[in-house]
């Protein structure tokens, strides 16, 4: 029956398919064991973010393991990355709190100029700088991407950006942000008005007015 071999391809599926595989389930699950369920409890009750937690993730090269060997990472694929993340949670513990860090890398990978690769990669991988906030939903714009409001604007060799994000998880502690903003005018497709910026939630903090962050009180914890 249908429910038979969907129960057939789980079982297959349990068991580590590697020795690669089995060595990083292991490691993660080792690492996760020093974070019971109480040290968890005490993050929520708090509301505070799991600071120990990810660097120990840092520490051991875990959220760097998709960045190439020669900016400082693992250079490993998705398979692994999945891995990590499932043995994470399977262990209890919550790899949201540090998951953006192993993806939003892949914008300034794909996207970036060699120079920003060489500037921000090797940093990141060694946990000297955090990018793990990535500014795209706004108030009136959601999942409608294309119709999000912030704009940027090109002032010599610098853009002013001006505009609103909402639910920007882990914005207060992270060093550098991913944010969408229109670039386009009207007579722009709209597929082609939007660019990706890489601003340093560092020197936004000491424009003082210019830039904030108002964290939302919510049932779960999402720092």
């Amino acid at each position: 029956s249908r429910s038979a071999s969907v129960t057939e391809r789980i079982k297959m599926t349990a068991e580590p398919a590697s020795e690669q595989e089995k060595s990083i389930r292991d490691s993660v699950r080792k690492l996760c064991a020093s974070f019971p369920g109480e040290y968890w409890r005490d993050c929520d009750r708090q509301r505070r973010y799991p600071s120990e937690f990810v660097g120990e993730l840092t520490k051991s090269g875990w959220l760097s393991l998709l960045i190439p060997e020669r900016y400082g990472g693992s250079g490993l694929a998705l398979n692994e990355a999945c891995w990590v993340m499932e043995e994470i949670h399977r262990s209890g513990c919550n790899g949201g709190a540090a998951h953006a860090q192993m993806y939003t890398m892949g914008t300034v990978l794909r996207h970036g100029s060699e120079a920003q690769k060489e500037e921000f990669l090797p940093k990141i991988a060694s946990g000297e700088l955090r990018l793990q906030a990535f500014g795209v939903s706004e108030p009136d714009s959601g999942t409608d991407t294309l119709s999000l409001k912030t704009t940027a604007r090109r002032d010599g060799d610098e853009y002013i950006i001006k505009g609103t994000k909402l639910w920007t998880s882990r914005a207060e502690h992270s060093d550098l942000l991913l944010l969408l903003a229109r670039t386009g005018d009207e007579s722009t497709p709209r597929r082609s008005a939007l660019s990706t910026f890489l601003v340093d939630l560092r020197d936004a903090k000491r424009q003082g007015d210019a830039f904030s962050i108002q964290p939302i009180e919510t049932m779960i914890n999402h720092s």
